[in-house]
């Protein structure tokens, strides 16, 4: 995707020297800030501290993280403490372990003195397939809002609710409940986007700020807004992303999402998810039950950040001893889903539905059962 015309991925190796440079998403969208980050050290605060955020591009950062940090130290010792150091960052989001566990069974094997090496190779190869993966996804999901263009008898734009971020700056390029949005607008279809403001990290602010980049209309609304916008006809559609998803279609992302697929499903707005791949867990069935949720710091509620006079400034909204619950995620059921997008295609949120899409985990599941 382009910033002032030129185009930007969120992560790459710097070009001299072992280290990776990243867009430092915490200076958005105030400023356009790219960080060098040269251990793995910094790679895991990057990750915990959400200058880089986003399911499928912590995936990759982690990958990086894993080529520094063997760098450093190829032993097996240096390998299995880089992959616990990185693997404690985020538990939600599952492309973090599927991205490591692909780096460590990749380098293992190979004599020390070889796996930084293979370890970049591998990250490099991670990132190229999540560019092509959120691509396919956004070809896949174009026809929905197309769709919508027709049902509105194409004298209007479409109106898509989108809450957190999923766009570009989520993944290494494209992003994922974004990327049909862009798609759409590209090719000449009128498309304007509800941005929630997602508290209390406030994503919304990157959407809006990524939005406008490309040129797309979008108004940001409270989070509270979303159901008042679905009861006056304002929505057509809603599109988020996911942080991970369940073999029988659950989905965990950013927390309020929710009380968005309650609202579309009472006001008879269609809901859909969009996610690649590596984002479903298929060792899970139960997303309520099974999905580790991230309970965050309370400074993340009490306390909001602004910019004054050119500086940004952070102040306190609650008394100092107002006690704090701060989960990051929640699970919205298959069944509010009206469909899930992936990169190989569109389906009903379901096990059924996935299956159908990916028919070999039914056929690894048959095995398994065989074996026992």
């Amino acid at each position: 995707m382009k910033v002032d015309g030129v185009h930007h991925r969120t992560i790459g190796p710097a070009g001299e020297g072992a280290a990776v440079v990243i867009i430092d998403q915490t200076h958005l969208p105030h400023s356009f800030v790219k960080a060098r980050l040269e251990t793995v050290g910094q790679v895991a605060d990057a990750i915990t501290h959400m200058r880089v955020r986003g399911a499928p591009l912590i995936g990759a950062t982690a990958a990086f993280g894993m080529w520094l940090a063997l760098e450093a130290d190829p032993s097996q010792g240096g390998l299995r403490g880089a992959k616990d150091l990185l693997l404690a960052t985020r538990p939600t989001a599952v492309n973090l372990a599927w991205a490591l566990e692909r780096v460590f069974k990749s380098v293992a094997p190979l004599p020390p003195p070889e796996r930084a090496s293979a370890a970049l190779e591998e990250a490099l190869r991670l990132s190229e397939e999540d560019v092509e993966i959120n691509r396919a996804l956004g070809l896949n999901g174009l026809p929905l809002i197309r769709q919508a263009w027709q049902r509105a008898g194409k004298c209007r734009p479409v109106n898509v609710l989108t809450h957190c971020n999923a766009g570009w700056l989520a993944t290494v390029d494209w992003g994922t409940a974004l990327a049909p949005v862009y798609m759409a607008h590209d090719q000449g279809i009128p498309v304007h986007v509800w941005v929630d403001e997602t508290r209390p990290r406030l994503q919304g602010a990157l959407t809006a700020w990524e939005l406008a980049s490309h040129g797309v209309p979008h108004t940001v609304v409270a989070d509270n807004a979303g159901g008042h916008l679905m009861q006056h006809g304002k929505v057509d559609l809603c599109i988020v992303g996911s942080d991970r998803t369940t073999a029988a279609g659950d989905v965990c992302n950013k927390i309020g999402t929710y009380l968005k697929a309650l609202a579309a499903l009472d006001c008879g707005v269609p809901f859909h998810v969009a996610l690649p791949h590596p984002t479903i867990d298929w060792s899970i069935s139960d997303g309520l039950e099974e999905i580790p949720i991230e309970e965050r710091d309370a400074g993340e509620v009490t306390d909001v950040a602004g910019l004054k006079g050119g500086a940004l400034e952070t102040v306190r909204i609650f008394q100092q001893d107002t006690p704090v619950a701060n989960p990051a995620f929640d699970v919205t059921p298959a069944r509010l889903i009206t469909s899930l997008i992936t990169d190989k295609g569109v389906c009903a949120a379901g096990e059924e539905g996935l299956l159908s899409l990916f028919p070999e985990r039914g056929l690894d599941s048959h095995a398994s059962e065989g074996e026992d």
